[in-house]
């Protein structure tokens, strides 16, 4: 028998086994503290969705309007990231209506809006991560080949890229698009979730294999990889040069590698590991895993609201744009034309070799890391 009661997990589809009628039939829990328990642990945690939906709603517009705002802000990194804002926008906007099925353990608005949400939030979802990866191989571009890489890193092929990742994220999210709806749960309540043909089991796993492999696993292979190569760059060619200046340089990759990484194991990993155990059936569902997983949930989404942050603190340029939009402190320039990264790195970088070795001059133009 699937699942047809839990947890609404990213993307607004992902079932950790079990709901509140099957909690009290697997464990000795008395009804009523068990009752208490899941009625605290949905408070919480629908409070915790609509903390995570106002700040990523917060930051990421922020981030939207100081790259639209400023002409400074209009590199071909920054149309990557304008792209990634975009995305935890509209991923934020699914929030509020997957809180509120949580805290009322029913799906209250309706077929065609369930269809609209869980279609908006999976695809967002997705776009998300596949623009990380984009930014990743357009950082390894711009550090390993930053002379060969300048045809392609202009505005206007990262937009057609941008589309691009759209449309990947469509044909990816077609199963949803195709099987989302209601079901009654067991207690004869409404639910959004996939109505998967028989043999659902199947089915269901089958997809969380797909979703895994090309949501989190691939992307993270690829995220590595270009880290790892720009690092080996970063080591050789600073062996060349003074020690203060390759210490610097290694750090200040190390760090934006570190951080990035990081980030994205952090808030996928704990999802992707429960959705994939679940399926397998290694796990037994109790009242305090069913809440952890809620919270490893909330984490996936939460994201999207760590995103800005990040840009605040390792973007000079993002923290004075967000200090000139916040009133906290003028910073000058920003309305400045410029010409684009593209266009500024090959200049810079045929002034360079013309004055020191290849190798040099990468370091020299610290490298691109900076976003």
């Amino acid at each position: 028998e699937s699942p047809t009661g839990g947890v609404w997990g990213p993307a607004s589809l992902f079932y950790f086994p079990g709901n509140e009628s099957d909690l009290g039939s697997r464990n000795d829990t008395p009804d009523k503290t068990q009752q208490v328990f899941d009625k605290t642990s949905s408070v919480v945690i629908t409070f915790i969705y609509f903390m995570v939906c106002a700040v990523g709603l917060t930051g990421n517009t922020l981030v939207i309007y100081v790259i639209l705002r400023y002409a400074k802000m209009k590199t071909v990194t920054n149309i990557y990231i304008l792209n990634l804002a975009v995305a935890d926008v509209l991923c934020m906007l699914s929030l509020p209506f997957i809180a509120m099925q949580l805290a009322l353990v029913h799906w209250p608005f309706g077929a065609v809006l369930c269809r609209l949400v869980m279609t908006v939030d999976c695809l967002n979802q997705f776009t998300s991560i596949f623009c990380l990866t984009v930014m990743s191989v357009d950082r390894y571009l711009a550090v390993v080949h930053p002379i060969k890489s300048t045809k392609w890193r202009k505005p206007r092929v990262a937009k057609i890229i941008n589309l691009t990742v759209w449309g990947v994220s469509l044909l990816v999210n077609l199963p949803i698009m195709i099987f989302s709806g209601l079901m009654p749960n067991k207690n004869q309540a409404w639910v959004c979730t996939i109505v998967w043909p028989e043999p659902q089991e199947a089915y269901q796993t089958a997809f969380m294999f797909y979703t895994f492999f090309l949501g989190f696993f691939l992307p993270l292979t690829v995220i590595c990889l270009c880290y790892l190569l720009i690092i080996v760059k970063v080591k050789s060619s600073g062996m060349r040069v003074g020690s203060t200046k390759r210490k610097r340089s290694e750090r200040k990759v190390t760090r934006m590698v570190s951080i990035v990484v990081a980030m994205f194991v952090l808030c996928w990993l704990p999802f992707y590991v429960f959705n994939v155990t679940s399926v397998t059936g290694t796990i037994d569902t109790t009242p305090v895993l069913k809440s952890t997983f809620e919270f490893v949930v909330v984490l996936g989404y939460a994201n999207s609201c760590a995103n800005p942050i990040l840009y605040a603190f390792l973007s000079d340029n993002f923290k004075k744009s967000f200090q000139n939009v916040l009133c906290l402190k003028k910073v000058a320039g920003l309305d400045e034309v410029e010409r684009s990264d593209s266009r500024m790195d090959r200049t810079r970088m045929v002034k360079d070799v013309t004055a020191e070795t290849h190798n040099a001059a990468l370091l020299n133009g610290e490298l691109q890391t900076s976003i």
